[in-house]
């Protein structure tokens, strides 16, 4: 369940376990502190663990973590600084978990097309200007920004332009 205040009953998570309950591992993080909220940061977008239980939306040379669990000021939204605290939550995907990811979450500038033969496309994180964090394909030539050196999962499945499904890594 999500708390939104009245004025925002209309969002909804952008990252959606499918199968994570025993796939994946939720765990319980704090967002750095010296994380400066320059660039929202909307559930499915991925983190970085800077040190100890600490987490950042992925920057350069940071190696993935996880998605992020809950809103960091995406959509108007910012639960963390409601209640003065830091607290937050990864999802560690394994490799059978499958999450659906909504947009904004994933670069949907992207040409997202399902192979459709059973050849799988890895899925990495954009890690510098306003798409940091979200989701990219590394094949796509739009991608003008840096991505992750590693991967942080596999395209399952093209639902919409503005939903996509993804698998935890081999």
């Amino acid at each position: 369940m999500i708390r939104v205040r009245a004025n925002l009953a209309h969002i909804k998570r952008t990252l959606r376990p499918l199968y994570a309950w025993t796939q994946a591992t939720p765990k319980s993080v704090f967002l750095d502190p010296s994380w400066n909220r320059s660039v929202p940061i909307y559930p499915g977008m991925v983190l970085a663990r800077t040190s100890g239980e600490l987490v950042t939306l992925i920057g350069p040379n940071q190696v993935p973590y996880g998605f992020a669990a809950d809103y960091v000021g995406g959509d108007g939204f910012d639960p963390l600084l409601d209640v003065g605290v830091n607290a937050t939550a990864v999802w560690v995907p394994g490799a059978d978990a499958e999450f659906e990811v909504l947009a904004p979450a994933f670069d949907d500038t992207q040409a997202w097309v399902d192979p459709g033969d059973g050849t799988e496309k890895l899925v990495y994180a954009i890690t510098a200007g306003t798409g940091r964090g979200k989701l990219a394909l590394a094949t796509n030539g739009s991608v003008a920004t840096a991505i992750s050196t590693q991967a942080v999962g596999r395209l399952l499945k093209v639902n919409s332009a503005s939903k996509i499904t993804v698998g935890g890594l081999r």
